[in-house]
C-alpha cells in the first residue's frame, strides 16, 4: 500500500536503525518516535516534554498542543514543510527525524505555531505563557501574534527575535541572532514584512515597518532600516544594495557569499 505520509515513514525507519545502532538510546527513540501512530502524535509528545520544569504540567501542555493540531490542519502541513526545509537546506541535517528530536529552532517554531493558534483563539494569557517558555528554554523569542509561513528553516536559532506585527513568508531561511524588530516605541504595525524565499544571514537586524521583497539575501551582521525591493542582495550597516543573488530563492541555496 502506498504511503500517505512519506516523511513519517522515513522517521520510523530512521528511528529503528538508530535504536539498533545505539542501544543506549533505544528507549528514547521508542518514546520519541516508535511508540506513536503518526507524526502529529510524536511532535505533540516532544514539544510537551519541553514543559517538564514548567508551572504548566506536561500532560496539560500536550493536551493544548494536540487541540491546536486537531483544530487547525494547516499546522500539520507546515510541520512537514519545515522538516523538509531543514533536511534540504541544513548541511548538518542527515535524517528527517533530526529536526524534531535535536534542533531547537524547529521545536521553537512548532511551539510558536501552537502559541499563534492560541492567540487567534483569544487565549492570550496562555499564548504569552508559551512565548515566555519558548524564550527561556530555546533562547528564541517569537511573539504569538506574528505571522509566519511554512517551509521555514531556523538554523542554530539562538538569539532569534521576531516582533508582534512581523510577517514572514514561505520558504524563508533564518540564522541565529536575527532580529525582526521595531525601530521605536510607537504602537501599531511596527515590524518588518519578509517576502518568500528570503535568506536572513546570521546577526541580521531588520527594524521597523518595512518590506523585504521576495528572493532577497540579507548579509550577515547587516542592519536593514529601509524597504528592500525583491531579488537583490543587501549588506552593511546600514544595509545597502550590493548586488543580486545568483539564485531565484536564496533561502533554498543557503549561499552566504555576497555577489
Amino acid at each position: 500500500m502506498k504511503s500517505t505520509d512519506p516523511i513519517w515513514d522515513h522517521m520510523i525507519a530512521e528511528a529503528k536503525q538508530l535504536a539498533v545502532a545505539e542501544p543506549m538510546l533505544a528507549d528514547y527513540f521508542k518514546s520519541a518516535i516508535l511508540q506513536h501512530q503518526d507524526l502529529e502524535s510524536a511532535v505533540s509528545h516532544i514539544l510537551a516534554e519541553s514543559f517538564v520544569d514548567s508551572p504548566l504540567a506536561v500532560h496539560d501542555a500536550k493536551s493544548v498542543i494536540t487541540e491546536a493540531f486537531n483544530s487547525d490542519l494547516t499546522i500539520a502541513q507546515s510541520i512537514r514543510r519545515d522538516i523538509e526545509a531543514a533536511y534540504e537546506r541544513d548541511a548538518a541535517c542527515q535524517q528527517y527525524l533530526m529536526p524534531l528530536i535535536y534542533f531547537k529552532g524547529f521545536q521553537a517554531l512548532q511551539l510558536y505555531r501552537v502559541a499563534h493558534w492560541l492567540w487567534l483563539n483569544e487565549r492570550v494569557a496562555l499564548a504569552l505563557f508559551f512565548q515566555n517558555s519558548i524564550s527561556e528554554r530555546f533562547t528564541v523569542d517569537i511573539h504569538p501574534a506574528a505571522k509566519l509561513g511554512s517551509g521555514i528553516m531556523i538554523d542554530h536559532a539562538t538569539g532569534l527575535v521576531i516582533g508582534e506585527t512581523a510577517v514572514v513568508g514561505d520558504d524563508v531561511s533564518i540564522l541565529h541572532s536575527v532580529t525582526l524588530g521595531g525601530s521605536g516605541c510607537q504602537q501599531g504595525d511596527r515590524h518588518p514584512k519578509i517576502g518568500n524565499g528570503v535568506l536572513l544571514a546570521a546577526g541580521a537586524k531588520v527594524l521597523g515597518n518595512i518590506t523585504v521583497g521576495d528572493g532577497v539575501k540579507v548579509g550577515a551582521g547587516s542592519l536593514v532600516l529601509e524597504s528592500v525591493p525583491g531579488h537583490v542582495t543587501v549588506a552593511g550597516v546600514p544595509a545597502k544594495i550590493v548586488g543580486a543573488p545568483a539564485e531565484e530563492n536564496p533561502a533554498l541555496e543557503m549561499d552566504h557569499f555576497i555577489e
